[in-house]
């Protein structure tokens, strides 16, 4: 693995959850030294680690949240704070293994510091730089402070790390719904105080739950340079039935993922009352969320000898769709996702429909939201040459490394396969099989460089292939993404790169998609706007809350929700659709309809407005 520092530049980090609840929900009282666990049930510890890796987590901590030499010796056990803390990162890396890294936990030290106590700052000091040299020498990835209310607690605690360690160091101060600490401190003190340490990630955890914790986040993230890292609780306790129950389910914790992410911070997890469930419902929102950082391998069109490159494809020569573009007329493409089997009646029988229907090309995903299906370039194939309607073949970078890209895309080319749509693709982490392995050796706009140098006639180590690839190249858009400013970067970049255009995702707000392509400086790339017939008022709440990149208004929302069977939902989902294609139509180049559940008669009733032009 590489170091966590490294991973946290490209990388959404989420932690694990609570631990002390949940060892207490498995029946141990609270009079129990908790710590100890990692010697008299070390299985318990275990199992727990065991269970936040299976739900997501990529961090997990050490059960030493309060193994210092304070709070062991009110337990008898400060002779075995070396065992305890050790143990503790053992047990932590066995369950990990190269899946999470570990990161050594380390809590308030239990005293009152002068002048509220009689304990000093070189007492906890030389504490905390016991407790971390230990797990030091166990082999921790990072260490972790957490829970702490003391400011001046937390400095000298980060300060003991460093005297032992150059480790990264998550510093995480609690607050009242007030803002303020028990001392008094206020939030903007404690973010600048934060931001002055060493710390390498600062941010709160416990005492209050996801709503309070967001309003304080936005505080923070305006005064600090550094990525910010909230473990809000469960919500308030209620005291019921003798037990202490955390009201806030998973469901909640997943929407507050999402907002959190949205107002910048980097790093998420779990603190009081939260579990396995809530972290595996925090891991699927963090995947949909999770920011695409453009890698840097180095492509571009530069060939190794001086020889001229052969002339590229004129771009009205590359396909039937690009010709008709370039034309100035308006297409219509219908998405098709590839089957679950190798039976391909239902596509065939939907590819001769949209082909008497008059659609133009045929737009075929690779592994939409990470499932594991068909091919989309074997199903590119079979369409063209079965059915004779042109195909656009989405092509990510998850599932495939460099070299493996590039052998695919020579190969499209060989086949037929003309109209390209260059993506990043979902992150197995929301799909069927969540523990499977993302590539990512570049993203979307390398990807792009990659078609453009193909298209050139060398390949990505700068080598002549002879005759150059002629693909019609585009890529996708988010013009509702929650920053637009990197979202317009990134097209920038994808123009540059050759792209020449443009699918947005569903469009169910004109007017914001109007507005951000007013700030895109498109130059020749075509616009394509999306459009996804709601079929239900179920389909709508999962395509607002499930699928990454869409956006669907509430307003969209409660129409349909007016209607009480799906028959009449159907209708609006419908009604909704060809009012957005009635509005686009005035300033893009096309549209592409989806086709949801299959439903190809849908699509085609939904794009009347142009086909009915073509015939």
């Amino acid at each position: 693995m590489i170091a966590f520092e490294e991973y946290l530049k490209e990388n959404l980090v989420l932690l694990d959850g609570a631990m002390g609840s949940l060892i207490y929900e498995k029946g141990v009282f609270i009079d129990k030294c908790y710590d100890e666990l990692n010697l008299s049930r070390p299985e318990l510890i275990r199992s727990i680690h065991e269970e936040y890796i299976r739900a997501g987590a990529r961090v997990i901590e050490t059960n030493t949240y309060g193994a210092n030499r304070f709070k062991l010796k009110s337990h008898n056990l400060m002779e075995q704070i070396e065992e305890i803390n050790l143990t503790g990162v053992s047990l932590a890396r066995d369950a990990a293994e190269e899946n999470a890294y570990v990161a050594g936990s380390m809590g308030p030290s239990g005293v009152e510091l002068e002048p509220w106590g009689e304990t000093t700052l070189e007492e906890v000091f030389e504490a905390y730089a016991q407790q971390a040299g230990i797990m030091e020498r166990g082999g921790v990835d990072l260490y972790i402070l957490e829970t702490f209310q003391d400011i001046r607690e937390m400095e000298q605690a980060i300060k003991a790390i460093r005297s032992v360690s150059d480790l990264p160091v998550v510093a995480m101060m609690t607050v009242g719904e007030d803002g303020k600490t028990r001392y008094g401190v206020d939030l903007e003190d404690i973010t600048c105080r934060l931001v002055n340490s060493e710390a390498t990630v600062i941010g709160l955890n416990c005492t209050v739950g996801p709503k309070p914790m967001l309003d304080f986040v936005e505080q923070m993230v305006r005064l600090s340079d550094k990525p910010i890292s909230i473990m809000p609780n469960a919500g308030r306790p209620q005291f019921t039935d003798g037990r202490m129950i955390y009201m806030s389910t998973p469901e909640y914790f997943s929407v507050y993922t999402k907002r959190f992410i949205d107002k910048g911070v980097r790093v998420l997890g779990g603190c009081c009352g939260t579990t396995p469930e809530h972290i595996s419902k925090m891991a699927n929102a963090l995947a949909m969320k999770q920011t695409r950082i453009q890698h840097s391998i180095n492509i571009g069109v530069r060939p190794v000898t001086k020889e001229p490159l052969p002339d590229p494809v004129p771009a009205e020569e590359k396909s039937n769709l690009s010709r008709k573009l370039i034309s100035g007329e308006q297409v219509v493409l219908v998405e098709m996702v590839p089957p679950k089997s190798t039976d391909i009646t239902k596509p065939l029988e939907g590819a001769r429909l949209l082909k008497e229907s008059r659609v133009d090309a045929i737009n075929i995903p690779d592994g939409p939201r990470a499932s594991a299906r068909m091919t989309g370039l074997a199903l590119s194939v079979l369409l063209q040459n079965q059915v004779d309607i042109e195909t656009v073949l989405h092509y990510t970078c998850r599932d495939r490394n460099l070299l493996g890209m590039q052998s695919d895309l020579l190969g499209a080319s060989a086949m037929g396969i003309k109209n390209i749509l260059a993506i990043t693709g979902d992150p197995p982490m929301i799909g069927d099989y969540p523990q499977a392995t993302a590539v990512f050796d570049i993203d979307a706009i390398g990807l792009v460089h990659l078609i453009s140098n193909l298209n050139h006639g060398i390949d990505v180590g700068e080598k002549r292939i002879g005759d150059p690839t002629s693909f019609f190249t585009g890529v996708g858009l988010d013009p509702n993404s929650v920053n637009s400013d990197n979202e317009i970067h990134r097209l920038q970049l994808k123009k540059g790169a050759g792209a020449e255009y443009i699918i947005t995702q569903p469009v169910f707000d004109v007017a914001s998609l109007e507005s951000f392509m007013e700030k895109v400086d498109a130059g020749d790339m075509f616009l394509i706007a999306g459009i996804w017939p709601l079929v239900s008022l179920r389909n709508a709440e999962f395509m607002k809350n499930e699928v990454p990149g869409v956006t669907v208004p509430d307003e969209v929302i409660a129409r349909i929700a007016r209607y009480e069977t799906r028959e009449d939902q159907l209708k609006a989902g419908i009604e909704i659709a060809r009012s957005m294609v009635d509005k686009v139509l005035r300033f893009v180049d096309g549209i592409q309809v989806s086709a949801p559940f299959g439903r190809y008669a849908l699509a085609v009733e939904v794009a009347q407005a142009i086909l009915s032009k073509a015939k």
